[in-house]
């Protein structure tokens, strides 16, 4: 009995978090999710940039001086992609999509190259909305990060 109350609880929250029932309209996960695939895989920030909030911040887990706590604003955003550009050429797959009011958080396969290297990852993405924008994003890495560390 008390296996099938946990259960219960379980889809409960999995329903709770999700926020929306399927087919109920498009996803604004979906859509910012698009626009960061878009930017990683491409180099074109402005759909992106185009959905952020004025106080827009981010963290990436790069190994990096300078990289290496909370980011701020649009133009750093932008700078990510030009140094994520320079060594990382990516597809970027969606595996896992779950959204309510105020998170989205995407799990996601990263294939290609990384400094010309063969390059496989599972990675994950935290949206904080703020209304219909992006307020911060924040990505959680599969498996560590050393072939950013330059030879």
């Amino acid at each position: 009995m008390a296996e099938s109350k946990l259960h219960t609880n379980e889809i409960q929250l999995n329903d709770s978090f999700m926020g929306r029932a399927a087919g109920s309209g498009p996803s604004r996960n979906r859509e910012v999710f698009g626009a960061f695939k878009r930017a990683f895989e491409t180099g074109h920030t402005a759909d992106f940039v185009n959905r952020v909030t004025e106080d827009f911040h981010f963290f990436v887990p790069l190994p990096l001086e300078g990289w290496n706590h909370e980011q701020q604003g649009k133009a750093r955003f932008e700078a990510l992609i030009r140094f994520e550009r320079s060594v990382l050429q990516v597809q970027i797959t969606p595996l896992i999509e779950l959204e309510n009011e105020r998170w989205g958080i995407v799990v996601f396969r990263a294939e290609g190259m990384l400094n010309g290297l063969p390059y496989r990852n599972e990675l994950t993405v935290a949206f904080e909305f703020e209304a219909d924008r992006i307020r911060s994003f924040r990505e959680y890495v599969g498996m560590p990060l050393k072939n950013y560390e330059i030879p």
